[in-house]
């Protein structure tokens, strides 16, 4: 089992090229199951999740051809109902092929998915959507199967406005025949990036203040598009500068994306500059305190609390973090407390103390965000941290630590 070795009490610095986003990646490879003709994706991550949803594609028919960041994806033979179960059990994005798979075929067939270990994330809102959009749903115990004789648009509203419902119900809802109005959709800029590519493959997509509305076609054509950049991993980057001190900048990134996140920065007294495609953040104080909830798109995002608090547990005062989208998202507090943090569980609050050092450990990764937490922890505690389980970081972050070596950073992969 791979794990990470590092020594810390390094001053971080330097500058990081930021990956293409893996929550924009992962959709839009997808999307090539709702057409025949080739999809050509640029600034395509190398990560563990996005090789999974590639192989899903792959066993569902298509052919895949990677060339460094960009992936051709091509008809090879005519798609299959059903993904094979040791790829979707991985991953909960590749529950997504299901209304792709249910509009050309009129039937599909797909394992319950698996995934980060961070609480309840349902599948209800997918599969009432599909239903409201005619499909007939049976459950079992390990699979869900699906059939439809069309799928027709239909008026929407999520109870909560879930990113993979939203996305799913989008895909879907462009082959349908007629109008689909999704109400209280999520927002992020990864959904609005399916759209853009949606879009170039001929899909009718109009976003309103409050729904997402779209208008069925019979068929889509291939296109050519370039994933954002993944701004989850940009602030991870910004926040190992916060907690060694250092002085770090991420490009190609957009500023933009990560508004909310550098409000909490700001507020919580960190020095930042931005252009046009770069952040970079002079972390020459600890943080001061801050009072965060995180919330979908444009409010803070979940994803980036596990780091936050990392670099909090090293700050000025007392710091208080709501979560209210997933439950189960503390499980790597009792590893930081252990590397001397002062962290209580509330709830779905954490109260945080800041220390004015921490002490390495050995730790394992919960989850890849919980994973990069315990990273930048080690990263700035005194002597030697070692991050086990590092096949969960690598489903969210590539080459993470060749990238921390770049920025200064004493880390070691080993076996």
């Amino acid at each position: 089992m791979e794990h990470l070795v590092i020594e810390g009490g390094r001053r971080l610095e330097g500058k990081v090229a930021i990956d293409g986003a893996k929550n924009a990646a992962l959709p839009a490879c997808v999307a090539s199951l709702l057409t025949d003709e080739p999809l050509i994706l640029h600034h395509i991550p190398d990560l563990r999740d996005v090789t999974t949803v590639l192989a899903t594609v792959s066993s569902l028919g298509k052919r895949v051809i990677p060339r460094g960041e960009t992936v051709e994806i091509a008809r090879e033979r005519p798609l299959v109902e059903k993904p094979e179960a040791r790829y979707v059990e991985q991953m909960r994005a590749s529950f997504l092929v299901l209304g792709p798979l249910l509009a050309r075929l009129g039937r599909a067939i797909v394992p319950l998915p698996g995934g980060c270990t961070i609480g309840r994330r349902p599948v209800d809102f997918h599969l009432q959507g599909l239903q409201a959009m005619g499909a007939r749903v049976e459950e079992a115990t390990d699979a869900v199967s699906l059939r439809a004789e069309k799928i027709r648009g239909a008026e929407i509203e999520l109870p909560y406005p879930s990113v993979g419902a939203t996305e799913h119900l989008i895909m879907t809802a462009a082959l349908a025949e007629g109008e689909t109005r999704i109400k209280n959709p999520a927002r992020e800029p990864e959904v609005m990036d399916l759209i853009e590519l949606l879009r170039k493959m001929g899909a009718e997509i109009e976003v309103e203040t409050h729904a997402i509305r779209v208008a069925g076609k019979d068929r889509l054509r291939g296109a050519e598009h370039t994933i954002i950049p993944d701004r989850l991993e940009a602030g991870t980057y910004l926040l190992a500068g916060a907690i060694t001190g250092g002085d770090v900048a991420v490009h190609r990134v957009v500023p933009e994306h990560l508004r909310a996140f550098l409000d909490v920065l700001r507020e919580a007294g960190l020095s930042f500059s931005a252009g046009d495609d770069w952040v970079r953040l002079s972390g020459a104080s600890r943080p001061g305190p801050v009072r965060v909830v995180t919330a979908p798109y444009p409010g803070f995002p979940t994803d980036l609390q596990p780091p936050l608090v990392a670099a909090l547990s090293l700050g000025r005062g007392e710091s208080r973090i709501d979560e209210k989208v997933f439950d189960r998202r503390f499980d790597y507090v009792p590893s930081l407390n252990r590397m001397g943090a002062r962290i209580e569980i509330r709830g779905d609050t954490l109260e945080i103390r800041g220390v004015a050092a921490l002490t390495g450990t050995t730790v394992a990764a919960p989850d890849i965000r919980a994973g990069a937490a315990l990273v930048l922890a080690g990263l700035a505690a005194r002597g030697r941290t070692t991050v086990y389980q590092m096949e969960k970081i690598e489903r969210g972050y590539s080459a993470m630590d060749e990238k921390l070596r770049v920025l200064g950073g004493q880390v070691e992969r080993s076996a």
